[in-house]
């Protein structure tokens, strides 16, 4: 059975010191859902919450409609991945792949068929005798993911699982972390904290900050939707670009914006004279030279990094200010200590005013 969550004005606090505050979103049954932010924006609490290891402070949350809070762990159903795997050192991959079903009294002629066939589908069919001491951290990790599928969980919980993997284990884990999903179709709630992991694995993102929830949406709506700077700043990789800019004027017709030795004219934006406004720009929609768009500023390149199929240009803009990111497909010519002229296009361009609140 797959789950319906719901958070109701969740509260969390420890020792009075508020780490959730009126949390309201719901989880779509069969949908995957990743919780991302930065490290203690109260993430991983609310993990803890679903499963029943910390209790609500205030606030309602529902299992398919039912009422969670008083819920022992073992009545909600759920299956947890922690980052650290917690094996059981001294037991084989099959005896901690199947200790659930052992505890729950399942005979061992159906336990081994069980857990065959998970080892099957995880590609550890040919470990089942190893401890945990014999694998590498990616096998470890599908170990910890096959026990959770042996539960047949109405709700699969991962608190930040490949953080402790390498590069290209990240990689290959989060790609069975999704056929896993694919294949099994039930309620997911991943948390972590890189939002590439987010963008590749999620239905919809629930963006936290300082225990509050910043935006939901699908990962593409945040990325090109941000409802405000804190959002725009997580989301993309590499990093948005923010450029500093002043409101010279104001009118019905449009707003006059002054970026160093340009001004730039919008409309559908409230703003005063004198206002400070935000403006955040992808670096794949930056181009160097007389490309499409405007001339924003001219800049000196500072470094180049050609990764093959693109290259990312770092430049540090005449007027001052932190290096921007230029990417591009491809190679390029340009060297370090070159001055080029950097252009965009308007609609292009992310408005934010100076408390991070989207203007435009």
């Amino acid at each position: 059975m797959m789950a319906h969550i719901e958070f109701d004005h969740v509260y969390k606090d420890f020792g009075g010191t508020p780490v959730l505050e009126d949390v309201t979103l719901g989880i779509e049954a069969g949908e995957l859902c990743v919780f991302v932010g930065p490290s203690g924006c109260g993430k991983s609490t609310l993990l803890r919450l679903v499963a029943g290891l910390e209790t609500v402070s205030a606030g309602e949350i529902r299992l398919n409609g039912a009422r969670a809070n008083e819920l022992a762990p073992s009545q909600r159903n759920v299956a947890l991945v922690f980052q650290t795997y917690a094996l059981f050192p001294h037991m084989t991959v099959a005896e901690n792949m199947g200790f659930g079903l052992k505890v729950r009294g399942v005979p061992a002629p159906a336990r081994r068929g069980k857990i065959a066939e998970v080892a099957k589908a995880l590609q550890l069919d040919g470990l089942l005798e190893r401890r945990p001491a014999q694998l590498s951290g990616g096998q470890r990790q599908r170990v910890a993911i096959g026990r959770a599928m042996l539960r047949d969980p109405q709700v699969y919980m991962f608190d930040e699982p490949l953080s402790n993997l390498d590069a290209a284990l990240r990689s290959q884990t989060r790609l069975e972390i999704a056929r896993l999903h694919q294949m099994t179709r039930r309620s997911m709630i991943y948390v972590t904290h890189d939002q590439v992991e987010a963008m590749t694995l999620a239905d919809r993102i629930v963006v936290l900050n300082r225990g509050r929830v910043e935006q939901i949406g699908s990962p593409m709506e945040l990325y090109d939707h941000p409802a405000n700077s804190f959002v725009a700043s997580f989301i993309g990789s590499p990093k948005i670009n923010f450029l500093e800019a002043v409101v010279k004027s104001s009118t019905g017709q449009g707003t006059r914006l002054e970026l160093g030795e340009t001004v730039l004219e919008v409309k559908g934006m409230d703003a005063r004279p004198g206002d400070r406004i935000t403006i955040g720009l992808r670096p794949e929609h930056l181009s160097a030279g007389r490309g499409e768009g405007e001339i924003l500023f001219t800049a000196e390149v500072a470094l180049v990094e050609r990764l093959g199929g693109e290259t990312l240009i770092y430049v540090k803009p005449n007027s001052g200010g932190d290096l921007l990111i230029i990417k591009t497909t491809g190679k390029t010519a340009l060297k370090p200590g070159e001055r080029i002229p950097v252009a965009a296009a308007r609609e292009h361009m992310h408005l934010f005013a100076a408390n991070g609140r989207k203007v435009s």
